[in-house]
């Protein structure tokens, strides 16, 4: 069995579309199998109309301990030097090269800290 939210990921669709659709909480492999082998109308056009240009799930890696989990790309996020679990600590990843500054940003998926070391002098948004 497989969950709602692995089926969405598997399928390339968003959450809400595969709650909107009434996919169920948990499916079987065969289940899923059909639908990508004969998928519904609401998927084919929801593949027709995707740009290209935004990805619908991104993978999130530990640059620490390689943990990875999917999670839905935000606008705001800017492009991470590292992403860290929430519980490792600034002395596991490596130091802030010189002439460089560094930020972290909370709330990055389910349970990731981004860092993004900026050259001094550089904007930052």
């Amino acid at each position: 069995m497989i969950t709602r939210r692995e089926a969405a990921l598997r399928l390339d669709i968003p959450l809400e579309m595969a709650q909107r659709h009434d996919l169920p909480s948990r499916m079987t492999e065969a289940q899923l199998t059909e639908m990508e082998t004969n998928p519904p109308a609401w998927l084919v056009q929801s593949r027709a109309n995707r740009t290209g240009k935004k990805p619908v799930w991104v993978a999130l890696t530990c640059s620490v301990c390689g943990f990875t989990d999917s999670s839905r790309p935000k606008k705001w996020w800017p492009e991470f030097t590292y992403l860290s679990c929430e519980h490792h600590g600034w002395d596991d990843l490596p130091a802030v090269a010189d002439g460089f500054s560094r930020r972290e940003i909370d709330g990055i998926g389910n349970r990731f800290i981004g860092i993004v070391d900026t050259a001094e002098g550089e904007q930052t948004s």
